[in-house]
């Protein structure tokens, strides 16, 4: 049987497992998404990193081929047309792991959810 290795603690443990490309997409995500979200809280919730700010606003994943980025059906719907280069599904967004992020766009739609989640209050 192979050992698991443990769940990472925070944000900066989950980085560290991948491979430094892969590190380096993760961490230009994150740093977009706290620039757009200044008052988000990171935290690991499903087992990956989460940005919280009046309950969940995004999460964010890294996979053998694509990052996945979790803005919620709402942040998704919102920006339909300009996902169209990108799987994306009910809740999620797969960006392939060979191609740059599209970062603008990330901070659109995270900025868009903050504004979702504080509506919400």
């Amino acid at each position: 049987m192979e050992e698991k290795s443990p769940k990472p603690k925070n944000v900066d443990e989950y980085i560290a497992q991948f491979s430094d490309t892969t590190k380096e997409l993760l961490n230009a995500l994150r740093k977009t998404i706290q620039t757009a979200a200044l008052e988000a809280k990171e935290v690991i919730n499903y087992g990956m990193p989460t940005f919280q700010l009046n309950g969940n606003l995004v999460h964010f994943a890294a996979f053998k081929k694509h990052i996945g980025f979790y803005p919620s059906p709402s942040g998704i719907t919102a920006f339909t047309n300009a996902l169209i280069n990108y799987k994306t599904s009910k809740g999620a967004i797969q960006f392939p792991i060979d191609q740059p992020l599209p970062l603008a766009l990330v901070s659109e739609i995270v900025k868009y959810r903050v504004k979702e989640n504080l509506a919400k209050g």
